[in-house]
């Protein structure tokens, strides 16, 4: 019985290892986060090491304390930890925004429900999908099947032909046969061309697809629900351990048509715990 309870003991662990993504045997950080509605214990994850340490000297810095979650959508995730927006102060649009690298690590880490994640702005104005020094939010997300998640795998794999498909328009041969055809008038050539190079473009990604769920992170999200549509956009860089029951609660409050919501719900400290 004891060699079984310790064979046990070793499995477990290394499924539990498995499901963080932490292999390397370093301790991960704990956070606690204070709010005016309950505590929130996360973990950092390691292989994200540029958002740790970034998270944890913004909590040095105390650029949490006194701030608040200014954005709430049910079903999807809470927002919070801008330090230029407080509560009766006037958000100063024209402030640049300060932004770190990106550290996606998908499927390792996928938009589960409960993960830490970093905001960051749209793909038109920030292509390389950097993160907002400060902004972070946690998942609440909603329940998903295999089928949402074949759909999210085709939407994906259109999105980047469409951009492909762009790349290969603009290349300087096929911009000028491009407007050669336009010049002469020859819509019905330029239509089958630009339609051979979205089919080339298909092709290319449908042979080297930009994302697959593999059965561990499709039987999680089926399990515990998430966002999958943000799964390789956004760095996600940890968990909640504690206090995920606080976070449903603050999804549900009543917001207004902005998303913002109608009550305070502040975050009176951050702090790393020793």
């Amino acid at each position: 019985m004891k060699h079984l309870t310790i064979s046990l003991l070793f499995i477990a662990s290394m499924i539990a290892t498995s499901c963080s993504g932490q292999d390397n045997g370093e301790k991960e950080q704990e956070v606690l986060i204070e709010t005016s509605m309950g505590d929130i214990r996360v973990k950092l994850y390691n292989d994200t090491p540029g958002h740790r340490d970034n998270f944890i000297q913004n909590i040095k810095d105390k650029k949490y304390d006194g701030t608040y979650f200014h954005r709430v959508v049910r079903n999807f995730m809470i927002q919070g930890g801008n330090p230029d927006h407080r509560p009766g102060e006037v958000v100063d649009t024209t402030k640049e925004v300060e932004r770190i690298p990106a550290e996606m690590k998908f499927p390792t880490h996928f938009s589960r429900k409960g993960v830490l994640a970093a905001a960051r702005d749209e793909d038109d104005i920030n292509p390389e999908k950097m993160s907002d020094k400060y902004q972070f939010y946690i998942v609440t997300g909603k329940s998903v099947s295999d089928a949402d998640l074949d759909n999210y795998e085709k939407a994906r794999e259109e999105k980047v032909a469409e951009e492909l498909y762009n790349k290969k328009i603009a290349e300087p041969a096929n911009a000028a046969k491009i407007q050669a055809y336009r010049e002469a008038r020859e819509q019905y050539k330029l239509g089958y061309f630009l339609q051979d190079l979205m089919t080339e473009a298909r092709r290319e990604v449908s042979d080297n697809p930009p994302l697959t769920y593999p059965k561990n992170v499709r039987r999680a999200y089926r399990i515990h629900g998430g966002a999958p549509w943000l799964d390789d956009d956004y760095t996600i860089f940890g968990e909640v351990i504690e206090g995920m029951k606080v976070v449903d609660n603050i999804q549900k409050v009543r917001t207004s048509a902005k998303e913002v919501p109608l009550q305070e719900i502040r975050i009176i400290k951050v702090s790393v715990v020793e």
